[in-house]
């Protein structure tokens, strides 16, 4: 089965707030994105808007044929906004103000009761929920207590491994976490800190649906341009189907 590949675009917008103006174009980016075949593109709306912005979320939606898939925190705030623009999918994942990028998956255990709302308002509005969680058997169980269908599988413990054992090992931790989720019915993506030389093994798990890169194809959009550089990683996804 060939693995579905969405694009975050949010570092296209963190170059468009480092000075204040209206380019590069977050929209261009999406379309461009869409056009040399990627199934979704993703952004996380964070609360202190260090770089999409409603305006982004509001276009994309309007403007892209291909899913859109919003990332965002659990607060009242960002879930009526999202109910109200209706992407195809919102994945919920945790978020300091502090935090370079999101350092970990979701404590679904300990936010059951804030979160259970916010699922069950997002998908009365129709929009597909998913959670961005870590590869632990109790996480998995509390995302399908919540009902929820979908989940992310936290990568970043595998891309940031520092020797081969312990890579090994996050692969495999990933690869039971996947079959028991798959096992449950559930939908299994996985995303944070793939890159070219890292998602390969990450793709070729059998049971995982879509892999969600953004910092990585957005890097290497500077040298070889967006459209090149989405189609490097769909080639990496399509070797590994």
């Amino acid at each position: 089965m060939r693995k579905l590949l969405g694009v975050n675009i949010d570092h296209v917008a963190t170059v468009r707030q480092a000075r204040g103006t209206v380019y590069p174009s977050v929209i261009e980016a999406g379309l461009a994105v869409e056009k040399v075949g990627a199934d979704s593109v993703t952004v996380h709306l964070r609360e202190d808007r260090r770089h999409i912005q409603d305006s982004d979320v509001l276009q994309l939606k309007q403007q892209l044929k291909i899913p859109l898939n919003l990332e965002l925190a659990a607060n009242p705030e960002m879930v009526a906004f999202a109910c109200q623009v209706r992407p195809a999918y919102c994945c919920i994942v945790p978020e300091k103000r502090q935090e370079l990028t999101t350092e970990g998956g979701l404590d679904v255990l300990a936010n059951r009761h804030t979160l259970a709302p916010h699922i069950a308002a997002l998908s009365q509005a129709g929009i597909v929920v998913s959670l961005f969680i870590d590869p632990e058997l109790a996480q998995i169980d509390g995302a399908e207590s919540l009902g929820v269908k979908v989940i992310e599988l936290h990568t970043g413990d595998y891309a940031e491994a520092e020797s081969l054992e312990e890579r090994q090992a996050q692969l495999n931790r990933i690869t039971t976490a996947t079959s028991i989720a798959a096992s449950k019915g559930m939908q299994v993506n996985a995303g944070h800190g793939l890159n070219y030389a890292n998602t390969f093994d990450i793709a070729a798990i059998p049971e995982i649906t879509e892999l969600n890169i953004g910092h990585a194809i957005i890097a290497r959009a500077i040298f070889v341009g967006l459209e090149q550089a989405v189609q490097d990683m769909l080639d990496i996804l399509q070797k590994a189907s």
